[in-house]
């Protein structure tokens, strides 16, 4: 029996406008200043009633900003680390969820407790490591004193010198954060509630580990990969600090970070009007991944296909 409760009903319905209303205002304010001209938008207070400059300033941005390469930076990005995390994550998972080896428990607790440092306090070694992935071998071979070895032997002209930079590149933007405990969590406790009878009837029909797992787990877990796709998209297309550390060419600089050029400095007009127009577009790429998989996103976190 379904108790009517029409004072309870309106209370929860005007707390959920309430919130919708303080989370929609920014939202709000900065879609009318991208429609405003700058006369209006540097009034105090400014107009919250739409203007017919909306275009304008759209294009006043795209060209300002350059937004067309760094739009597709930041998608090229995006989209390579939800792929990374996604195929990573996955084969992480499987492994410890169906292989039975020495320290599997310790191998995932190791990768769970990478949850305690995020990017922002291993950020130095990362960048380290990116700014010469041999560097650990550079220093192994200065350590050993291996060119003096082979000095000695071949003549002072050799020298072993082992060097490869990830800066400014879609590799050094991406390679760096597709590691993911989370996505690795959570596909294992999606593995864990999957019958074993099935993993018990590929191996009677003679089937491989991979092929268990490209034609039974991959397929069972489609809801999960969506939901996942539209959490890591949004995550790598709103980084900020990485790709600042990591690019110093402009061709490589992200939108997120691109913003920064719209916005008016201290002796600058405040066009804040084509940098709010600028910041919609910037948005915009995240909010369609999000209505566009928002069916398969809500099923990924409510449902378990068996």
């Amino acid at each position: 029996m379904v108790e009517r409760t029409p004072i309870l009903d309106a209370l929860t319905y005007g707390f959920l406008m309430l919130g919708i209303c303080i989370v929609g205002f920014p939202i709000f304010y900065t879609i009318v200043a991208a429609t405003l001209p700058i006369e209006e938008v540097s009034k105090v207070p400014m107009p919250l009633a739409p203007g017919d400059q909306f275009w304008i300033n759209i294009k006043a941005a795209w060209e300002q900003g350059d937004l067309g390469q760094q739009l597709m930076n930041s998608f090229i990005m995006a989209s390579g680390i939800t792929i990374g995390k996604i195929c990573v994550s996955m084969l992480g998972a499987f492994s410890i969820v169906y292989f039975d080896y020495r320290f599997r428990k310790v191998a995932f607790a190791a990768v769970f407790c990478t949850l305690m440092l995020p990017v922002e306090v291993r950020i130095l070694p990362t960048y380290e490591i990116a700014a010469n992935i041999f560097g650990p071998l550079q220093w192994l071979v200065d350590t050993l004193h291996l060119n003096s070895l082979i000095q000695w032997w071949v003549g002072n002209d050799f020298e072993i010198v082992l060097e490869w930079s990830l800066l400014d590149s879609y590799t050094g933007l991406i390679l760096p954060l597709v590691a993911s405990a989370t996505c690795t969590f959570l596909f294992r406790q999606f593995f864990l509630t999957v019958p074993e009878e099935l993993c018990e009837a590929a191996k009677l029909d003679g089937a491989s580990a991979m092929m268990f797992f490209r034609r039974i787990l991959l397929p069972l877990s489609v809801t999960n990969i969506a939901a996942l796709v539209v959490i890591e998209f949004v995550y790598g297309w709103n980084q900020y600090l990485w790709p600042l550390l990591i690019t110093t060419d402009p061709d490589m600089t992200t939108a997120v970070i691109g913003l920064q050029d719209l916005i008016p400095q201290v002796d600058d007009i405040p066009y804040w009007n084509v940098a709010m127009a600028g910041s919609l577009l910037v948005m915009l790429p995240p909010i369609l991944v999000v209505l566009f998989m928002q069916r398969w996103f809500v099923k990924g976190l409510v449902e378990r296909e068996k």
